[in-house]
């Protein structure tokens, strides 16, 4: 059962709780981006022989989602049952337990504990997006949602940026630069939770905490569109976690250990998440204009060919071009992703499903990194980013020749105000509800399409 609460118009706030809700996404990007980074040359300082670090870098990322992600469902259902406020806060404290537990470590079992732990913090990304959709004007849906998908990136590029200065120039330790994250995961938890209001979604769940996080599990796989999508998703997760871990020991390879390679990793890594945070703005906006569809098949095909050439590079300077196309590429799939949910899903099950939206990586974040160990032990470094370059291009050819199968029928793109289009205007066909769409100064209805009885769009295969 649920409670069904107005559908409120964008409040006036929107823009305040857009800058918290940025804000903490870029500071769990700056701390797991420099875990991730420093991961390989942590083992080494640790004890950690040459010939085992490809096998526990791989096998240490796995062990961030083991915890996580049978969590997600239930960080769902508290938050839009209870708080959305709490579960984001809950996050951010975590967070910071993790960042110390990792500064604290000596030996690599104790890191691999604090990996775990990781489990814990997530589930928040997709309640920000559910608060995101309710706030946001809907006309500027698609953008909003990009800038949004900006914070991680940037967050990305600042993390290895900031620990190249204070390693290599101020000469600090790993574990320090680790500490400094775990005070800013506190200061993002006091932001949230003194910084914002409360959100409550259109559609409040009523009953059992476990049945309604299960159910809405099944709701959201058992409708065609979220499941393809997710699908789609998890694709790309799947390639991107099979080879990221292994970038700083590319970049190893290229400068060697020792003085220096913080900085050369903050280069290649921080730069490239830079760029993926510049170009996400841009896919949004395109998105909106041409349709989330095609934007999505482009950067498949981008990130594909990114990852079969980066191994074949000997510098620096070409490895951080192909570093930031990757994650231009990897950022575009998910807004675009993210957008093709916020305006495809009914109402009813929308924030339970944006809750959900991060389910794929956490499976995929499981698989990748196990599979990446076992094929970059067997095959050398190269491995896991031409396993993962084919992958993602094969995906992009099935979108573009099954997209109207796989994806349903596209949304319409109607003229906004100014001649400018807008994707999102029908986001409530999806709803049941008729859409008003904009044309040349008039209001024009568009019917919404007929529904069956189990509640699915007659349009859906």
């Amino acid at each position: 059962m649920a409670r069904v609460i107005a559908d409120d118009p964008p409040r006036v706030d929107w823009q305040r709780i857009f800058v918290v809700f940025w804000l903490t996404s870029m500071v769990e990007g700056i701390g797991v981006s420099q875990v991730f980074a420093l991961l390989p040359a942590a083992l080494s300082t640790m004890g950690v022989p040459p010939s085992d670090r490809l096998t526990f870098v791989g096998l240490f990322n796995a062990l961030v989602f083991v915890v996580g992600a049978p969590l997600v469902p239930l960080w769902g259902v508290w938050a839009d049952k209870y708080s959305r406020k709490a579960v984001i806060a809950r996050s951010a404290v975590v967070e910071a337990i993790v960042f110390t537990g990792a500064a604290l470590s000596h030996e690599p079992w104790q890191l691999a504990i604090s990996l775990l732990l990781i489990g814990f913090q997530l589930g928040n990304t997709g309640v920000m997006l559910a608060g995101l959709r309710d706030v946001a004007p809907r006309p500027r849906l698609g953008t909003i949602i990009a800038l949004f998908g900006v914070a991680g990136p940037v967050g990305f590029a600042v993390g290895p940026a900031l620990a190249g200065i204070l390693i290599d120039r101020a000469q600090w330790s790993i574990q320090g630069v680790w500490a400094l994250s775990a005070l800013l995961s506190l200061g993002t938890a006091a932001l949230v939770a003194f910084g914002t209001r409360e959100i409550r979604p259109p559609v409040v769940p009523e009953g059992r905490v476990l049945p309604l996080a299960y159910g809405a599990l099944r709701a959201a796989l058992g409708d065609p569109t979220v499941r393809r999508l997710f699908a789609v998703y998890g694709v790309v997760f799947l390639a991107n976690q099979m080879s990221r871990p292994y970038m700083p020991i590319v970049v190893e390879g290229i400068v060697g250990f020792g003085p220096g390679l913080a900085t050369a990793i903050a280069v290649v890594v921080g730069g490239a998440a830079l760029v993926g945070a510049l170009g996400s703005p841009l896919a949004g906006a395109l998105g909106d204009r041409i349709g989330f569809s095609p934007v999505l098949v482009g950067s498949l095909a981008a990130a594909g060919i990114a990852l079969l050439v980066i191994p074949l590079v000997g510098n620096i300077p070409p490895l951080a071009a192909l570093a930031a196309l990757l994650a231009g590429s990897f950022a575009t799939v998910g807004s675009m992703v993210f957008a093709l949910l916020a305006t495809e899903v009914p109402v009813e099950r929308r924030s339970q499903t944006l809750n959900l939206v991060y389910l794929p990586l956490y499976v995929a974040g499981i698989v990748g990194p196990a599979v990446g160990s076992v094929v970059a032990t067997a095959g050398g470094i190269a491995a896991p980013f031409w396993v993962g370059g084919i992958v993602a291009l094969g995906a992009a050819v099935v979108l573009a020749t099954r997209a109207t199968r796989l994806l349903g029928t596209p949304l319409p793109v109607a003229p906004a105000p100014g001649g400018a289009t807008n994707g999102s205007a029908v986001s409530e066909r999806a709803s049941g509800a008729d859409a008003d769409l904009p044309v040349s100064g008039r209001s024009v209805k568009l019917a919404a399409p007929p529904r069956s009885s189990s509640g699915r769009s007659e349009r859906e295969p």
